[in-house]
């Protein structure tokens, strides 16, 4: 591959992971938890950020709303009637056709009638949900992110008089920039052979050619190079309370770094039991361990206990309830964050986004097979059995193995890395508002008289399993 090729994919996978994490992920994740708070506790939640249409275009809408209704209505008496020709008629007529046609079309017909009412049917409800709110757009509060970005930008920024104004600047930067970093060896997919990207690859063998990994850099030391450049994030905590001339925020800095150092140790040594199982610290050869061998790693008795131990330390890690001490509003106001405003405040409050979605990546990669699908392969699906099956009155063919394009094998593998992601953030979510906040004290405790003293008897577990009978 030649240099002008190796930049412009670097560049289009940064933009991606950018697109994915900052301008997805991020925004999405307060919009979660934000409904999600609000449907816990019986409120409407975020609802009022939006733009209003004009009457005369939601007169229209509300003239459109009966048409699609009933259109709706005919597409699927039109699927209901397709279907009763195809089961009820067509098996008894002499040559399988009606009215001078095949089954084939009659299935078609089934398939684009039955999605063309569903069409019709979300058009209408959109459109009276439109008509019903006097045109007003919310997206049911998808806009609030991007107003709270707009109110970021314009709102003063409040530097304290006797605050160190560089490290005041500095800290939500270092704070910010270590946790996207971390992305740049997280693999979102297995390799992508540009030379055969639209041609069915064998399931086996080498392939040669031109190959583009689907992570921004491959390093031997994946996992390390994680836990080193997201380290450096609790430099931005500490400095950010240090700097603001406040007692509260130095107190919020100072447990932000007691805990978040803490917490790096046990999350570093809950995971060494899969470097040991693995054989090795690259995140991608960790995923294609587990895509080879057929097993995820939370489904091994030795790294069941490191994910579940991995998971409690990624919450204490991002300071999220019930490890949100160094916030603690009911006693430190808002903790190292007190004095930040404006676009600085947005800096540390997207950052701690960020690093849940990271957290939620790395679970993903080496406990739950990153890229994998079940019987999927680069050759497609190979589902269980052997068997096949003839769709009655055509001559189409639904067998155990369904070829796919290899772009498509890819893209299948993309979007199930992000699937997982987004379900590791649920969880976390869901404890978020589910548990009240921990002591300070009971934090501490927690790690190291709980999950470190856990984490080396784990080790020291998984060492006697493969001395006694190898991976």
């Amino acid at each position: 591959m030649s240099t002008f090729w190796l930049i412009a994919t670097a560049i289009i996978k940064i933009v991606f992971v950018l697109l994915v994490v900052v301008g997805a992920f991020a925004p999405l994740l307060i919009w979660a938890e934000r409904r999600q708070s609000a449907m816990m506790q019986d409120r409407v939640g975020p609802h009022r950020a939006g733009f209003s249409l004009p009457a005369g275009i939601v007169d229209f809408m509300d003239s459109l709303r009966m048409p699609m209704h009933l259109g709706a209505l005919a597409s699927f008496a039109g699927a209901a009637l397709m279907a009763f020709f195809v089961f009820l008629v067509l098996p008894f007529t002499e040559d399988h056709t009606l009215f001078g046609q095949e089954a084939k079309l009659f299935y078609v017909a089934i398939l684009a009638f039955a999605l063309l009412g569903a069409a019709l049917s979300v058009g209408y409800k959109a459109h009276t949900a439109l008509v019903k709110s006097k045109g007003h757009i919310a997206l049911l509060g998808m806009l609030h992110p991007l107003a709270d970005a707009l109110k970021f930008i314009f709102k003063e920024d409040f530097v304290p008089p006797k605050a160190d104004k560089l490290l005041f600047s500095l800290a939500p930067i270092i704070t910010l920039i270590p946790a996207i970093a971390g992305f740049a060896v997280i693999p979102f997919a297995d390799l992508l052979y540009l030379d055969y990207w639209d041609a069915v690859l064998p399931r086996d063998g080498v392939i040669g050619g031109a190959v583009m990994p689907m992570q921004i850099a491959q390093l031997d030391i994946g996992i390390l190079f994680v836990f080193a450049i997201a380290g450096t994030g609790v430099i931005g905590a500490a400095l950010g309370g240090y700097a603001s001339d406040n007692k509260f925020s130095l107190m919020g800095g100072i447990r932000a770094a007691s805990q978040m150092v803490s917490y790096e140790v046990a999350l570093g040594l809950t995971i060494v039991p899969a470097f040991m199982l693995y054989g090795t610290l690259r995140l991608e050869d960790m995923a294609l361990w587990q895509s080879e061998s057929g097993w995820w790693g939370a489904f091994i008795p030795p790294l069941t206990v490191s994910f579940i131990l991995f998971f409690t330390c990624s919450i204490a890690e991002t300071k999220r309830v019930p490890f949100d001490a160094p916030e603690g509003e009911s006693e430190l106001v808002g903790g190292y964050l007190t004095e930040y405003s404006g676009m600085k405040f947005g800096l540390f409050f997207m950052s701690e986004f960020v690093e849940v979605v990271l957290l939620s990546a790395l679970a993903t990669v080496i406990f739950f097979g990153g890229w994998d699908v079940p019987f999927l392969y680069r050759s497609g699906f190979d589902l269980p059995g052997t068997w096949e099956f003839v769709v009655p009155m055509t001559d189409w063919v639904v067998s155990d193995t369904i070829p796919l394009l290899h772009w498509g094998v890819v893209t299948i593998q993309v979007v199930a890395v992000l699937v997982k992601i987004i379900a590791f953030i649920f969880i976390q979510l869901t404890i978020r508002w589910t548990l009240p906040r921990f002591r300070y004290d009971q934090i501490m405790a927690l790690c190291w008289k709980g999950i470190l003293p856990l984490s080396l008897v784990n080790i020291l577990f998984t060492g006697i399993l493969i001395l006694l009978w190898g991976n």
